[in-house]
């Protein structure tokens, strides 16, 4: 089946090591474009966080916060977010659980909040604004918190029915999100908005919330840095994030496609 989508997750997929893409990666993606593919990422991170790599990319669609936002060129098609009592309830369970000095971050739509100024324990966004959450006033897409203990991220999730929570696999934190907040949801309604199948998608990953899209899709392909439950769940592998893993399965697919 001719492939119509190409998905990458960012961090540890396209990205490398230093954040960055590199101009091997940009150039697969350019050359998938102009043979009619669409491109697009499908990452944790807000849209406030992953602007410079639109402007390199320019990618079709956007995958946002692990799910919970979905644009197709200029148009936002799906939001999942918690309520703000949800946001609220999750915030002070956070606080509870893990104590007053609990390291918080939080997505809405368009912006990424922090309770820290200074010292913050990753380069997860410098440019995050400052709140300390107590009284925070809009619903949350996604929350962060920093404990790398599970039974702690459990307790918090339980504060909210139905919220799905993941660690990441190279910080102790972890993500709460809505359960309908999911890579794989938002690829659904994608498949349904342009009608197309899940198997015409092939998808790159490396970390825990890339294991539903890569099962989903016609082919999912585990980074050779990706946790190994990531590579369990992919169809095949390719080159580490370092190793511009994406172009070399890329190129070899063009050149199939020839």
């Amino acid at each position: 089946m001719k492939t119509k989508v190409i998905l990458c997750d960012l961090d540890g997929t396209l990205l490398t090591s230093d954040k960055t893409i590199s101009e091997k990666n940009a150039l697969a993606l350019k050359k998938c474009r102009e043979k009619g593919i669409l491109v697009g990422f499908s990452t944790s991170r807000g849209r406030s966080n992953i602007k410079p790599y639109e402007e390199k990319i320019r990618p079709d669609i956007l995958i946002c916060n692990g799910g919970a936002s979905l644009v197709y060129g200029d148009k936002l098609i799906l939001t999942q977010t918690f309520t703000l009592e949800e946001s609220r309830k999750m915030l002070a369970a956070a606080y509870q659980i893990c104590g007053e000095n609990a390291e918080i971050t939080l997505d809405t739509l368009d912006k990424i909040y922090w309770n820290r100024k200074n010292d913050k324990s990753t380069s997860y966004d410098f440019s995050a604004l400052y709140d300390d959450f107590k009284d925070f006033s809009q619903p949350a897409m996604k929350i962060c918190v920093q404990t790398s203990d599970p039974e702690k991220a459990r307790q918090i999730a339980d504060s909210v029915p139905g919220c799905d929570f993941l660690p990441f696999s190279d910080i102790p934190w972890y993500k709460f999100s809505s359960g309908k907040a999911t890579k794989e949801e938002a690829i659904n309604f994608l498949c349904s908005y342009l009608g197309i199948s899940g198997e015409e998608i092939i998808a790159f990953g490396d970390d825990h919330n890339d294991i539903g899209m890569l099962k989903l899709c016609g082919k999912g392909v585990a980074m050779e840095n990706a946790i190994e439950e990531v590579k369990a769940a992919a169809d095949c592998s390719t080159l580490s994030n370092d190793e511009d893993g994406v172009a070399v399965f890329l190129e070899a697919l063009l050149s199939e496609e020839k």
